[in-house]
């Protein structure tokens, strides 16, 4: 039945460092996130970064010091977020790409997050995509609703598919403002994949907070992969915090393994994915 790819977002733009001690800010504390992570079963890491005060940051320099450290720390791909925080300017966030990652995420439309708007104009996908077409860099095309399914379908007849040729989304669910994260959720996004995208699409789901489990078991049985982290969620359990980013990606692992899809090494997902060597 194949393996699950694994991805890891440990740290986000919204949680705040000052209530989760345990969330990875500095440099040192994500390197070492990402060796627990590699080890507990993860292939690819989804890097948001802090500055010295804690706060997002999309600064180049932190982004390629970054971007190093992660590749002589681990195998894992490194993906970097080119949504940044809601209020980043486009051009900032077009830059990331000149830290010269593995891959990067590409958000297929505007959507309400919480009491904020996160903004992604479609000259402003299509800029993205062909950049990252441009640079070698592998999308993962983030769905925060099932109208950027949709949008996902326009841009790639339009402007043709991804380097490497391989399309792989990410359904983002359970976000105030966008879709529901439970399991009736992902089997309309999943059926939408099928339906209105390539011929072998894959796709990860993360669901955020509480829909952390209903959505990872509900992409399992729909033969899809998995992202979890303390991006999307810090709470392992009713009262209990997560501990550590690696304590998310075990039991993703876990899960996987129970559904006899064990999780796939990096050097596989690389392949899967269309991603260049290490």
């Amino acid at each position: 039945m194949g393996s699950t790819l694994i991805t890891v977002a440990p740290t986000g733009a919204e949680v705040d460092k000052r209530e989760v001690p345990a969330l990875p800010v500095t440099l040192d504390e994500l390197t070492a996130a990402a060796v627990a992570c590699e080890a507990a079963g993860a292939s690819v890491i989804h890097v948001h970064l802090r500055d010295d005060e804690a706060r997002p940051t999309l600064d180049g320099g932190r982004l390629r010091e970054a971007v190093a450290a992660l590749r002589e720390a681990t195998g894992l791909i490194v993906q970097l977020s080119t949504g940044g925080a809601v209020t980043d300017a486009e051009e900032d966030r077009l830059k990331v790409l000149d830290a010269a990652p593995d891959m990067a995420s590409c958000t297929m439309g505007t959507v309400n997050f919480g009491d904020g708007v996160f903004m992604n104009r479609w000259e402003f996908v299509v800029e993205l995509h062909g950049r990252m077409r441009d640079a070698a860099i592998v999308p993962e095309y983030e769905l925060f609703d099932l109208g950027h399914l949709a949008s996902l379908e326009r841009l790639l007849d339009r402007h043709g598919l991804p380097y490497g040729g391989h399309v792989h989304v990410d359904f983002v669910l359970g976000v105030p403002g966008g879709a529901a994260g439970d399991a009736s959720t992902v089997t309309a996004f999943a059926e939408g994949v099928r339906r209105h995208l390539p011929e072998g699409t894959t796709f990860s789901a993360t669901g955020i907070g509480r829909t952390t489990l209903p959505v990872m078991f509900a992409s399992l049985a729909h033969g899809g992969h998995l992202r979890v982290g303390m991006e999307d969620t810090v709470s392992f359990a009713r009262r209990q915090p997560v501990t550590g980013n690696d304590q998310l990606v075990r039991r993703a692992a876990e899960a996987a393994a129970l559904a006899r899809r064990p999780a796939m090494g990096a050097a596989e997902a690389r392949k899967l994915l269309g991603v260049r060597a290490a």
